[in-house]
């Protein structure tokens, strides 16, 4: 980790400092880790001003070769202080070590891939008429404002910045302050690459919204790429809509188990349990509707509450632990009123799990898995999204009725299929609403191909050829000759 006292903004090749300044806490223990610069609207605009000037007088937007270098060495950067990351995401983020292993073990893979596309952006040539050429070549957009969730800052920080740079774009970057600590540290690694033109990366801090709002708002930001709500996502298109600003959004899920009869439920259960656990349900994709037929519902339910009921949360610090907490303790309260409220709406208890009562976990922000079985699916707790360890159940007859129900939401990021048929989960594949699907599986996503969602799951897209296309402008060249 970052051995400075207070975590500052890394701008303009330099280390920036602000006021005020406020303090990283550990959310397993409810300690202060550290302080940070907290920023706003001055040092978004410094951000900018840089990224414009690398973007207008260096050549980082002309030269592919030099893009493709600084990101693979970037790569091998990150790599070398992986433990250094992981660290930082286990004792700032929450995350059990399993955990941030998966989570910085992605970043490598990614930049490695956006280097291999900072060569291959191809345009296209032909005859058009008699002595006319035409060409479309692809150039890149300008300066790419990225804002960055708390919730996995470190990959998802290089999810949407590596293809950005790999187009030639620059950019101003705004981290969450539940992260401050791990952007300072991802600072460092920029700062130690020396291919980067000065002000091409530039990482802000803050714990409001003016700094992202200024991004959003600059007419020298031509490209918002933003990882959050779904709420957040529809005010930031609105608003870019002002500029007819380019928008990548990639919003809320609500991610469906549809659990067919033939189903392998030895690789079913532990796997649902591990899609609501995992980081302690605060995933864009977390599993949290369960569709099962009806014929294996009983049998389902009633392994899955037990494993549920059985989960042991704790802090990273605690090998034993399997489950951490959740990101502060206003979000463990926001979980247990949405939880009760189903209640009241008539869900029915499977698991009630809850606030931790735990004295040892007293100072963290810790919530017990809680299952609960509906039949209505307008309730809240079906339809928004909960970002927490909460799960539904959910009985269906056929396979009409389970495509049904699990399209029945306004969201569309992923869904997961278990049918051991060889046929049947890619017939419901294709009908489902969602950008991703997982077939005897969850969250099988790859970084070479594209991820997004569909309905109010975002615009556009991240991963595979495509992750280019937000930070590109085509341009059409005629030339006539004789």
């Amino acid at each position: 980790m970052s051995t400075k006292l207070t975590a500052q903004h890394w701008i303009d090749g330099s280390w920036l400092s602000s006021f005020p300044e406020r303090e990283s806490i550990n959310p397993a223990t409810g300690e202060v880790i550290g302080t940070y610069c907290d920023g706003g609207a001055d040092v978004a605009k410094a951000a900018v001003d840089a990224a414009s000037r690398c973007f207008e007088n260096t050549s980082w937007p002309r030269d592919a070769m030099l893009r493709a270098a600084a990101i693979g060495h970037l790569a091998d950067a990150f790599e070398a202080r992986l433990d250094d990351l992981m660290d930082s995401l286990c004792l700032e983020n929450g995350k059990l070590r399993r955990e941030a292993h998966y989570e910085v073990h992605h970043i490598m893979r990614a930049l490695r891939f956006s280097a291999g596309l900072a060569v291959l952006n191809f345009g296209r040539v032909a005859d058009t008429q008699p002595n006319l050429q035409s060409m479309s070549i692809r150039q890149p957009i300008g300066v790419a404002g990225v804002i960055v969730p708390w919730n996995s800052p470190a990959y998802l920080c290089i999810r949407a910045l590596a293809p950005a740079l790999a187009a030639g774009c620059t950019a101003a970057v705004k981290m969450p302050s539940q992260a401050a600590q791990t952007a300072a540290l991802m600072s460092e690694i920029f700062a130690g690459v020396p291919d980067f033109p000065t002000g091409a990366v530039n990482i802000f801090t803050e714990s409001g919204a003016d700094g992202a709002r200024l991004l959003v708002d600059s007419p020298m930001v031509p490209v918002i790429s933003f990882t959050g709500s779904t709420q957040v996502g529809r005010l930031i298109a609105q608003s870019a809509a002002k500029n007819l600003k380019r928008v990548g959004l990639e919003l809320g899920g609500k991610t469906p188990h549809l659990i067919f009869a033939d189903a392998d439920l030895a690789e079913v259960i532990p796997t649902v349990v591990r899609s609501v656990t995992v980081f302690a349900g605060q995933f864009c994709m977390t599993g949290s509707r369960i569709l099962i037929h009806r014929s294996v519902a009983e049998k389902v339910t009633s392994e899955l509450a037990e494993r549920l009921e059985s989960i042991r949360p704790g802090p990273a610090a605690d090998p034993a632990s399997e489950m951490g907490p959740m990101i502060d303790k206003a979000s463990v309260a926001r979980v247990d009123r949405a939880v009760e409220e189903a209640i009241a709406g008539g869900a029915k208890v499977v698991v009630r799990g809850g606030p931790s009562t735990l004295p040892e976990l007293a100072g963290g922000a810790f919530y017990n898995p809680t299952l609960l079985e509906v039949t209505d699916s307008s309730l809240p707790i079906v339809q928004l999204e909960t970002f927490g360890p909460v799960q539904t159940v959910q009985v269906f007859d056929d396979e009409d009725e389970a495509v049904a129900l699990a399209n029945a939401t306004e969201y569309g990021l992923s869904a997961c299929v278990w049918s051991r048929d060889i046929d049947r989960p890619m017939r419901v594949a294709r009908r489902l609403d969602a950008g991703l699907i997982s077939i005897n599986g969850w969250a099988n996503l790859a970084i070479e191909f594209e991820e997004g969602g569909l309905k109010s799951s975002g615009l556009g897209r991240l991963g595979g050829l495509a992750s280019l296309d937000d930070f590109l402008e085509y341009k059409q060249i005629g030339q006539i000759f004789t």
